[in-house]
């Protein structure tokens, strides 16, 4: 180990700590909170109004998707090292990182429209709402299939590799830096955007779905043999959605 790679490590880790630090706050935000809303409305946004929703989803995207982030954010960290040493253009984490916010931030106005919406319909149509526990079940099938397809496994290999995802779309300076976090946004809302959706027909603040689905996004995306799991965590959901479909009452709170 070269006298350089010694504070690039030192920096790692502590960069580390502080992700893992923040989404152990971000957990204990949520945690409140699920204790906290059961007196509010019911409904896909518990009585929420935007700003709180959005508050709460993105602490939500901190507690869930810092952990299986960390690779890429660590691997960014590492190439603008190297690039300052070397005295070329480079820029600071968080404006990676704050464009990844960007991205999961927009998908949870996205979230909130669609819950106000499907809310919408849903008092407007009485078989939308006898039909609910059915609708929750397609969701969970759609939600188990698209693990399976092409879209799903090309931003799944993306994610797994982040030093050819950086070095395929490096841009330079801060405005490359927010670019390159924003595309990384991107890839990863397109590897785990449904299993974000299925949260509504399971509790958007059901903290036991949001730790088994935070456990299947870090498996498929860190640790071997991830494209098998988001396989098989696809067949369950639409094994799971089927059973739905035929007893609703599997659903959480039904």
């Amino acid at each position: 180990m070269n006298g350089q790679s010694v504070p690039l490590q030192r920096e790692r880790w502590l960069l580390l700590g502080m992700l893992l630090a923040l989404a152990t706050l971000a957990w204990g935000v949520v945690a409140w909170s699920a204790r906290a809303l059961p007196a509010m409305a019911s409904g896909p946004t518990m009585g929420m109004a935007a700003p709180l929703f959005l508050a709460i989803w993105v602490a939500m995207m901190v507690a869930m998707m810092f952990p299986s982030a960390a690779p890429m954010i660590l691997m960014y960290v590492g190439i603008a090292r190297g690039r300052s040493q070397r005295g070329q253009a480079f820029a600071p984490t968080w404006v990676f990182v704050g464009g990844y916010l960007v991205v999961w931030a927009l998908a949870g106005l996205a979230a909130y429209l669609l819950a106000t919406g499907s809310a919408w319909l849903m008092e407007r149509s009485p078989w939308m709402m006898a039909h609910t526990g059915q609708l929750a079940g397609a969701l969970l099938i759609a939600a188990g299939v698209y693990q399976l397809t092409p879209l799903k496994g090309a931003c799944l290999a993306k994610c797994r590799t982040p030093i050819q995802f950086l070095l395929g779309s490096w841009r330079e300076g801060y405005a490359g830096a927010l670019r390159m976090g924003l595309a990384h946004g991107l890839v990863c809302l397109g590897c785990c955007w449904l299993l974000f959706v299925i949260l509504f027909p399971l509790g958007i603040m059901n903290i036991a779905a949001m730790a088994l689905l935070t456990a299947l996004i870090f498996a498929e995306k860190a640790l071997p043999h991830g494209e098998l799991t988001s396989r098989v965590a696809g067949a369950a959901l639409v094994l799971y959605g089927a059973l739905v479909l035929l007893d609703p009452a599997l659903l959480p709170g039904m």
